[in-house]
């Protein structure tokens, strides 16, 4: 086991063919001049961009550091986030997957481990044990985030439209292949419409679409030397995956497939994880279980700050999956198929996720999973009173109530479900006569006893 490092502040972030523009920079046809050959973490309504790792020259390694690449703390901007109660605490992930009539299609394996991954991503919800638990830490002004994932079955669209964007050539990816179409945001943004076409878009759905093998992303139409795309040979590499808000407050993630062992010397994963050089598959399928630590980095960072300007980012643009992305923490299994997740007992590669309570704390601020960084107070207990049997269901509203691990009433221990970081439903347990005080306990302590926990056997 070890701990991943972040990757080089300078060499792998300075592409030697990287080009986004400044942060907070029109994301308009007309500014395509004005794109910068350094890497950014947004431009214009481009959001959480993945940057390509290096895989040749310095090592991130030799930097020994395991923190942030950005400017943290992440700031809030004071707009709406995605999965609290305005949409009922939930996110709904709709996988989107567009091949092409001839050879840019997807093996059957690809898609049924990436939509495994986001069901049990599902099926863990709300348990702090995974990284998307972090999310549980943010709120808008809409509300707390909620980690409440729900799987809708995948979508599958045929046909692509003529390049919109001028396609790199050269050598892409591990077989010396490369691309043979290239799709900019417009196509993609109809592509998901036309397959979303009576879907809900609000802050509680997520579109996510994947590109086949040979299908090169670029943000603009036409030539592409002077914007950003995927990895390829020119000053144009700057990507892995984005993600972006589209008409009527429709989120989406751009998600092509993934690149390494690549002759261009970048990559969509660390490389070199192990004392041994080696791509990373704990489940035996190199293309997907590299896809999925993008995935998870996007989705995070779509829920966060879904229209890419009003959530959450520090001062240098930079989300809650662009600051960690590279970095792993403690690793299990052998090297070829480490893994720092297991979820819904299966276990999957992903980056780790920001935290600004373990960052304010003095720690480096990514982690596998939420660690509460205040106590658990309790506000309200409803209804306050029932039978010395106990049975009765009873909402207890509070603050910092997500990481929960145990409920008490007058000290007897409860079941319970978390609904969302301010509510817990619990199941009173059978009590002596009297008055007693509900307590939540999370890793950060146990709520302190106040008037408004009371709970009253007869």
């Amino acid at each position: 086991m070890r701990l991943g490092t972040r990757a080089v502040a300078t060499a792998g972030v300075l592409l030697a063919a990287a080009a986004i523009a400044s942060v907070g920079g029109s994301a308009s046809a007309s500014t395509h001049s004005a794109v910068a050959k350094a890497h950014a973490p947004r431009v214009g309504k481009f959001g959480g961009i993945v940057r390509p790792h290096l895989t040749s020259g310095v090592r991130s390694d030799a930097i020994g550091m395991d923190g942030p690449v950005g400017t943290p703390p992440l700031i809030f901007h004071g707009g709406p986030v995605m999965g609290t109660r305005s949409t009922h605490n939930k996110v709904v992930i709709t996988p989107i997957y567009w091949s092409g009539t001839g050879g840019e299609t997807f093996a059957a394996s690809y898609g049924s481990l990436i939509n495994k991954f986001l069901k049990d991503s599902a099926k863990d919800s709300e348990k702090s044990s995974n990284v998307f638990s972090t999310l549980f830490e943010y709120n808008g002004s809409n509300g707390n985030i909620n980690y409440h994932f729900t799987f809708a079955p995948a979508i599958n669209v045929a046909g692509f439209p003529a390049s919109g964007c001028t396609v790199n050539g050269g050598p892409i990816y591990s077989d010396n292949s490369g691309y043979t179409r290239c799709i900019d945001d417009a196509q993609a943004i109809s592509a998901i419409a036309n397959a979303t076409a009576g879907k809900p878009y609000d802050n509680g759905h997520i579109y996510v679409l994947f590109l086949p093998k040979h299908v090169e992303s670029c943000f603009f139409a036409g030539n592409p030397g002077n914007q950003a795309c995927t990895i390829n040979s020119t000053p144009s590499a700057a990507y892995c995956a984005y993600h972006s808000e589209g008409p009527g407050t429709m989120v989406y993630a751009m998600m092509p497939f993934p690149i390494y062992k690549s002759a261009t010397g970048f990559s969509c994963t660390d490389e070199q994880l192990g004392a041994v050089p080696a791509i990373q598959s704990p489940n035996n399928n190199i293309d997907a279980d590299v896809e999925i630590s993008p995935l998870s980095h996007e989705i995070s960072e779509a829920v966060t700050d879904p229209d890419t300007t009003t959530g959450w980012y520090d001062s240098s643009g930079y989300e809650n999956g662009d600051e960690c992305a590279y970095i792993y923490g403690a690793l299990g299994g052998v090297n070829g198929g480490f893994f720092n997740q297991t979820i819904n007992g299966h276990h999957y590669l992903t980056q780790e996720e920001f935290s600004n309570f373990n960052f304010n704390g003095g720690h480096g601020g990514c982690l596998q999973g939420y660690v509460p960084g205040v106590a658990p107070a309790v506000t309200s207990v409803g209804p306050s009173s029932g039978s010395v049997a106990g049975g009765n269901t009873v909402t207890i509203q509070g603050t910092h109530l997500a990481g929960v691990t145990s409920v008490t009433f007058g000290g007897t221990p409860a079941t319970f479900k978390l609904v969302d970081n301010g509510k817990i439903k619990a199941t009173a347990p059978a009590h002596a006569a009297g008055t007693v005080d509900v307590r939540i306990t999370t890793a950060a302590g146990t709520s302190p006893i106040v008037a408004a926990d009371k709970y009253t056997y007869s």
